[in-house]
């Protein structure tokens, strides 16, 4: 290679860092932004994660064609500005298949809600996949020039490389609690120098990235960002407390919770003390005062401040989100987090339980309803490892002898929420819970353990045998393997099958739209069944990896990193792999196959016994050696095809499928989409067998 030719692929291999770089830091930018402007979205986080993937793919397959580079200011603008102007419109949900909190108490009543959730649904993922259509379509071109002047595989690890990059800037991002107009300014710079190549392209980019950031900075009504949210407070006009929302939706709110606090206005007065019977309604019903305490969900501090008023001398709070547990530092009326008897720890409620030795008198659930937020990536919940009985009977482990469980829920909307929570306790504890049927701001109350047991004249009664009995004929209990609180049975509902179905026809249609060769092999019958089968089970990989690394790291943004993290390091080291020193096809299915099997077969709860260290490197084998081999053998298949864009194409549509295929874990459980995947790709080595027995034979 001489010193042109050098300089030529260097240039170009940073190109490809720099946009992969975009890729993954604007699609995580989407995730975290649309919801705080369309509510409705934080339910589904992974449906804009799918239609990156297939924005990207339909840019691929334009690559050669007249560029669709000016798309990208047009397609952003309009994605962000639609966003903001329907920031204020009610959408409402038909179905009652799941609960979903749709909560708008901050807009003005001025106009009929929408009765339709599909609507922004499906506007968020299709507005989303345009504005990767030109990036996919910059990435592809740049592969084609990497590949005629030097190792392909090298131009496909600086993609990766790229891509890594922008997962962990992003996750730094998010940590660091910057705002979207910083995400989107790194978005803008990155990509400003790949527009100034002509000068009216140029301009135009000037004044779409300008009209970009004005909609972000306008449409801006966060005081802070955590983590999770976008959150804002306010003190309450008529009540003494300090109201949170988060994504715009009221969360929770901070109140005086001492017993010795009075309110001059009689009205209240009443309110605050009936507020306080509320919280301190589980001590009632204890013989002794617990001395040591666990919150699980702890917030702003209200059930901490309800132990310390209660006279518990150790007290431990766990709390997800730092920004909420800095808000209660700073404003709660009773300053809980300032109390010296107080220990914090910023974890997920069931990561802490698995991994702290520690027991206690007392454990309080606190109301964790997850009101706003999926985990990231992922179609379960912030709280969906919770609320499940393997989460109940890890808390009881955590009891000392005698000691008490109490979970404070907002489940008087649905009777199966409360009957799950009623059926689970009784099962794990052996008897079934008391329940308290209704507080005053409309939480339920569920006591368990043996500090309750006690025969109790007067407060809440317990459930007979016969209620739970009956219950568990009607109702699938929550595990960890069927984390769904919130579905009224086990299946996909209408909801969601009209979702799929709209999706996989946007997919297919617009792959064979933006591909000739793919329509030509679609009508010569040249449907690549290998590389459908590779697109599916890889992105299937992909979404059920992020859910069953919330157990072994909590439903965090890191846990997000750790999985996105390692897939993309194993598909890098993949790739470098294939171009030093290639793997047989053999060894790569071999090893493809035997990986999916140790993963399938070992629980990822087995990775919360290790330390960090040992759990970091465990859960990147966990996730990343299944991925390391299956871009092996993708890379050995792939280079045989005649007609690499209808491969492509194939393999965009079955990644799209895949994707989809996770809400399948709502009928048949987390574990068996590992079972889907391991069929999809031994269905590939059979096929591949059968292949090159057809050309021996030929022979």
């Amino acid at each position: 290679m001489n010193a042109t030719t050098q300089r030529t692929t260097t240039r170009i291999g940073l190109e490809l860092v720099a946009i992969s770089f975009v890729i993954l830091f604007q699609e995580l930018a989407l995730i975290r932004w649309l919801p705080t402007q369309v509510r409705v979205l934080a339910y589904f986080p992974n449906l804009i994660l799918i239609s990156a993937f297939l924005g990207m793919g339909l840019g691929c397959l334009r690559a050669g064609r007249r560029s669709l580079l000016w798309l990208w200011p047009v397609s952003m603008v309009a994605l962000v500005a639609t966003a903001w102007a329907v920031s204020d419109v009610v959408f409402t949900n038909e179905e009652k298949s799941e609960f979903l909190w749709l909560l708008y108490a901050d807009v003005e009543r001025t106009t009929e809600p929408v009765k339709s959730v599909r609507l922004p649904i499906i506007w968020g993922f299709v507005a989303s996949a345009l504005t990767f259509i030109p990036l996919g379509q910059m990435v592809a071109e740049r592969l084609r020039e990497f590949r005629s002047l030097s190792n392909s595989l090298w131009g496909y690890a600086c993609d990766i490389a790229g891509s890594l990059l922008g997962v962990i800037a992003f996750s730094l991002g998010s940590f660091t609690g910057a705002f979207p107009i910083v995400w989107f300014s790194v978005v803008v710079l990155v990509l400003l120098p790949f527009f100034f190549v002509r000068r009216a392209l140029a301009a135009a980019y000037v004044v779409g990235a300008a009209a970009l950031l004005f909609c972000i900075v306008r449409g801006e009504k966060a005081e802070l960002y955590s983590p999770y949210y976008a959150i804002t407070t306010r003190d309450d006009p008529v009540y003494p407390m300090v109201e949170v929302m988060t994504n715009r939706s009221w969360h929770q709110g901070a109140l005086p919770l001492s017993k010795n606090d009075r309110h001059p206005k009689p009205g209240v007065r009443k309110w605050l003390r009936d507020m306080r019977e509320d919280y301190h309604l589980p001590y009632t019903l204890l013989a002794k005062t617990p001395k040591k305490g666990l919150v699980v969900g702890a917030g702003t501090g209200n059930d901490v401040a309800t132990m310390l008023d209660e006279g518990v001398e150790d007290v431990t709070a766990v709390e997800i989100d730092p920004a909420l547990h800095k808000i209660g530092l700073a404003r709660h009326p009773n300053k809980p987090y300032s109390d010296l008897r107080v220990r914090v720890f910023i974890d997920d409620g069931r990561s802490f339980l698995n991994r702290t030795d520690e027991q206690y008198d007392l454990i309080v659930f606190g109301t964790m309803d997850s009101l706003t937020r999926l985990s990231a990536l992922s179609s379960v919940r912030l709280d969906n490892f919770i609320y499940t009985k393997d989460c109940f009977e890890w808390a009881k482990k955590r009891l000392a002898p005698g000691g008490g469980f109490v979970v404070l829920f907002d489940s008087y909307v649905a009777d199966h929420i409360r009957e799950r929570q009623i059926a689970m306790l009784a099962d794990v504890f052996g008897t079934p819970p008391r329940v308290h049927p209704k507080s005053i701001d409309g939480h339920a109350m569920f006591f368990a353990g043996e500090a309750f047991s006690e025969r109790l004249e007067d407060g809440p009664k317990r459930a007979t045998p016969e209620e739970i009995a009956a219950i568990k004929t009607r109702t699938e209990l929550p595990s960890d393997d069927w984390p769904f609180l919130y579905l009224t049975e086990r299946g996909i509902s209408d909801f969601y099958l009209s979702l799929m179905a709209v999706f996989g026809a946007l997919a297919v249609g617009s792959a064979f739209a933006f591909s000739p060769q793919l329509r030509r092999s679609a009508l010569s019958g040249g449907f690549d069944l290998e590389m459908f089968l590779f697109g599916a089970a890889f992105l299937l990989l992909e979404t059920r990896s992020v859910t069953a690394m919330n157990l072994a790291w909590g439903a965090t943004w890191l846990t997000s990193a750790i999985v996105f993290g390692a897939i993309l390091l194993m598909v890098l080291l993949g790739t470098i792999a294939m171009a030093v020193r290639p793997l047989s096809w053999t060894v790569s299915v071999v090893g493809l196959l035997a990986s999916l099997a140790v993963t399938i077969f070992v629980p990822t709860n087995t990775l919360l016994d290790l330390e960090t260290p040992a759990r970091l490197a465990g859960s990147v084998l966990l996730v990343g050696a299944p991925v390391f081999f299956a871009s092996t053998c993708f890379a050995l298949r792939f280079k045989t095809r005649r007609d690499p864009d209808a491969a492509f194409g194939w393999n965009l549509i079955g990644a799209v499928v895949g994707g989809l295929t996770e809400f399948l874990s709502m009928a048949i459980g987390l574990r068996a989409l590992l079972y889907i995947a391991a069929a999809a790709y031994l269905a590939v080595a059979l096929l591949r067998a059968r292949s090159k027995a057809d050309e021996s034979a030929q022979a």
